[in-house]
């Protein structure tokens, strides 16, 4: 049984200490069509097309209906592909409205396939070239952290040599960030055995040693879940090097509550430890719709209310 149809039907029967108050949450999740926007703990950040039944499919348009529904953030991984137009656009609409421009990726068409793990300075060349990009583009669109990631193994080297290669070529992309107060954050992967960068230990061994305020880490929660589980564990011994989290349940990559993960508990976790530390970070709702349509938004919001009211 999935964690969603678990609730709906024990939540009346919870008990405070369990699931909190029921009647707390039997409000947030019957007023959302008439509620002004929430006010969550959390900066989340959907990315577009996550309501595009609800809002239309003008970007736009989805932006002001994220806003209206208090998320106060956005991702877009494919916003280096877009016109500076659109960017530019993206960007005013978005100070307008009061939210914050999360990742990007920075991908010059090398990301999926053995590149800066070699040591070649062709795929050193691209991925500096992109970089330089990418600030052009953060400019437009406001945004501070970019996603980065190495690429595959490089299988006829040692892996120090490979872990060598990538701290020059993150060193050299630093510089170019620095100057602009941008930030790449390495993404570990889960998504086969063939990429580089795979777990959070080595990630935050490599963000010491490029040692930058330009690179740090992004805490993808679906991808650690898959591949190293002990996620508080985990944050906890990297948190120094996490600056931007993402989303996404287990099984499936949908929204919380649909899967294993418990993220109420990770969310609170995560808003404590950052308040002591007076510490803000941006929430990468990088899942898709457990539910199809317009219902399938309006469950997807109600599990984030749900997620948030710790």
């Amino acid at each position: 049984m999935n964690r969603r149809n678990f609730l709906s039907k024990s939540v009346l029967a919870a008990s405070a200490t369990t699931l909190g108050s029921t009647a707390a949450f039997a409000t947030e999740t019957s007023s959302i069509k008439n509620s002004v926007a929430p006010k969550y703990k959390m900066l989340y950040a959907p990315h577009f097309g996550m309501f595009e039944n609800s809002a239309g499919k003008d970007l736009f348009d989805q932006l002001k209906f994220m806003a209206e529904n208090g998320f106060m953030g956005l991702e877009d991984n494919g916003m280096l592909k877009r016109t500076p137009e659109i960017q530019s656009k993206i960007g005013e609409t978005m100070a307008k409205l009061g939210m914050k421009m999360g990742v990007f990726v920075v991908d010059g068409g090398d990301n999926w396939k053995t590149s800066l793990a070699t040591g070649k300075k062709e795929f050193l060349e691209n991925f500096l070239k992109t970089c330089r990009d990418s600030v052009e583009t953060a400019k437009r669109c406001n945004a501070k952290f970019m996603t980065v990631v190495p690429g595959y193994f490089e299988r006829n080297l040692p892996l120090g040599i490979q872990t060598g290669n990538v701290i020059d070529a993150l060193r050299r992309a630093s510089d170019i960030f620095e100057p602009h107060n941008l930030t790449m954050v390495l993404e570990p992967l889960s998504d086969n055995p063939d990429l580089f960068l795979r777990f959070s230990d080595q990630t935050y061994m490599i963000c010491k040693a490029v040692n930058s305020p330009s690179c740090k880490i992004l805490f993808d929660m679906w991808h650690m879940q898959r591949n190293e589980g002990r996620m508080t564990q985990h944050m906890d011994w990297c948190w120094e090097e996490i600056a931007y989290f993402q989303i996404g349940d287990e099984p499936g990559r949908k929204e919380p509550t649909t899967g294993e993960i418990n993220y109420k508990a990770l969310f609170k976790h995560i808003y404590e430890k950052s308040k002591v530390k007076n510490q803000e970070f941006i929430m990468g709702m990088e899942h898709g719709n457990f539910a199809k349509g317009k219902e399938g938004e309006t469950k997807l919001i109600e599990a984030y209310q749900w997620s948030d009211n710790f």
